[in-house]
């Protein structure tokens, strides 16, 4: 079973990387017809993430503190890869300063992690 949670792990920080990457992605093509195609993918990416958390253990348990720290450094080292290879191929306009929190918010969304009290993310 751990093998296979594992690779549940993967998946999910694989498709919510994705998305965190294409919400980026939108943000800076606003105004622009390319902006839905970035919409769609990261709904779509996200939507498959939540499936992917929902197999690796219900959603009203909590992770472990360790699994945290490492599925949120992942989906961090991932994102900022692409984003810095988009950069290099000539994209403009990508704020590196989202991934953070962008991470954060998936995080809690997909109930990796419990919001904080007296935090507004």
């Amino acid at each position: 079973m751990a093998q296979n949670r594992n690779k549940l792990i993967e998946l999910f920080i694989s498709n919510i990387s994705n998305s965190i990457v294409h919400e980026i992605l939108e943000k800076s093509m606003i105004g622009e017809i390319i902006s839905d195609k970035y919409r769609r993918e990261l709904t779509a990416s996200f939507e498959i993430a939540k499936r992917y958390r929902e197999k690796i253990n219900p959603s009203a348990t909590p992770f472990p503190e360790t699994d945290i720290v490492y599925i949120k450094s992942k989906i961090i080292n991932r994102v900022m890869a692409e984003l810095n290879t988009r950069i290099s191929k000539g994209y403009k306009n990508i704020d590196l300063d989202l991934v953070e929190v962008l991470t954060e918010n998936a995080l809690i969304n997909t109930k990796i992690k419990r919001r904080k009290e007296g935090t507004d993310f």
